[in-house]
């Protein structure tokens, strides 16, 4: 399966997905201004991997901010990761965020709340 990467630009994330690294992050600011067209590719190599994923998948959010929009497309993939969860896989979560971003960290709370996924939270400072 080829890997996935993204670049960052100003306004959207690097993107790695890569199994045969065991690499899969998220990071940066999030706020394409076509999220759908953005995302797709990720969700679409997401959906690939579900069906044949590693028995343990430990996929890295490090965003400093993402716009509403964003926001759902998230959703979108931590689901893809649930997924996997329910087919017997081990899945985790990182979120990373700044030791001082409470907004960044409550987002990663809600976002636990939603799926059944195992979070493990991680701050740093700059």
């Amino acid at each position: 399966m080829a890997a996935l990467r993204i670049e960052p630009a100003d306004d959207t994330p690097l993107i790695i997905l890569n199994r045969e690294e065991e690499r899969f992050e998220i990071s940066g600011k999030s706020m394409p201004e076509d999220v759908i067209d953005f995302y797709q590719p990720v969700l679409d190599w997401l959906a690939s991997y579900r069906s044949a994923p590693l028995e343990k998948t430990i996929f890295d959010i490090r965003l400093i901010y993402f716009n509403t929009a964003s926001s759902k497309l998230l959703l979108d993939l931590l689901m893809i990761l649930e997924e996997i969860r329910e087919q017997g896989h081990e899945v985790l979560v990182r979120w990373h965020s700044m030791t001082y971003d409470e907004d960044m960290q409550e987002a990663g709370r809600e976002y636990a709340d939603m799926v059944d996924l195992d979070f493990e939270y991680l701050t740093y400072d700059k």
